[in-house]
């Protein structure tokens, strides 16, 4: 073998090492463990889920392309599918940058509420989720997506069709489950659909994380639905200086008095936790 071969061999040999070295040790980490990252893409929400076996969630997907920067961050590198989308519901800064997601992933399939969009955005991302092809479900209490390995996640709600009612009022909320531990993802659903839950099964709402709902908005987290939930962390997803004030004083303030961390996109940047079934932990 040549000089030149054998330096050539050598850095393949090196690269590999490197490879091997840096990566096996990501992988293992991540094994067993459910990890949920709230983006960072401004006023708006996004969330990103990989459960224990390896099937990804996105719920929502921000106002704009920011998502795109984010989902690199927290995907393997090179991966471009994502098995389900759930866009809680039409509004502009949960769904605006799911179209630009679906030009760039492939899709297996999408979980909605039946809430209907009347803007030309929403219109866009339905003809998006046309052309991907994916299987589309409408989001109903009661359903179960088992990941396998002991983590699922349920829908509370909507219960029943809700074509005609006020968007964030419409909602999806779910429960994502992993062993004993659990998060609590409530889109912007306000403090009626909170009372809903709670008459329906309030001993079954607790959590360790609760993503405070509509930004932080005083229109959500009630003090009898905050205190069902039972939060180590709340998560606010907003942008600074948005021009809705969120989030409102009265909730951080009820927060506080309930002696609950408030981690908060705009402050902390893109927010992950990790699960091994039995605790969560901040990464």
């Amino acid at each position: 073998m040549t000089n030149g071969r054998k330096v050539v061999w050598g850095a393949v040999v090196l690269c590999g090492c490197f490879v091997f070295f840096i990566w096996t040790p990501l992988i293992s980490q991540s094994q067993g463990m459910l990890t949920v990252s709230f983006l960072d893409v401004g006023q708006g929400d996004a969330i990103f889920i990989e459960s224990p076996s390896g099937r990804q969630v996105l719920i929502d997907g921000g106002r704009d392309r920011s998502v795109l920067r984010e989902l690199p961050e927290v995907m393997p590198w090179g991966d471009r599918t994502i098995d389900i989308v759930i866009p809680t519901h039409p509004d502009a800064d949960h769904v605006g940058g799911l179209i630009d997601v679906f030009v760039r992933y492939d899709i297996q399939t999408v979980i909605a509420s039946s809430v209907m969009g009347d803007t030309d955005l929403w219109r866009t991302l339905e003809t998006e989720i046309d052309n991907e092809g994916a299987e589309q479900l409408t989001a109903a209490r009661g359903q179960i997506i088992d990941f396998g390995d002991g983590a699922y996640m349920e829908i509370l709600f909507p219960d029943r069709e809700v074509p005609h009612i006020e968007t964030n009022t419409g909602s999806v909320v779910v429960r994502l489950v992993y062993g004993e531990t659990a998060f609590m993802l409530t889109g912007d659903a306000p403090v009626a659909i909170e009372k809903f839950l709670l008459a329906l099964d309030g001993e079954r709402l607790a959590s360790d994380v609760l993503k405070a709902g509509h930004h932080g908005s005083r229109t959500s987290s009630s003090k009898e639905f905050v205190g069902a939930v039972g939060p180590d962390f709340v998560v606010i997803s907003r942008g600074c200086g948005n021009t809705y004030g969120h989030p409102h004083e009265e909730v951080t303030a009820l927060f506080a008095n309930m002696h609950i961390p408030v981690l908060d996109t705009c402050k902390n940047g893109r927010i992950t936790f990790v699960s091994d079934g039995v605790e969560v932990r901040q990464r």
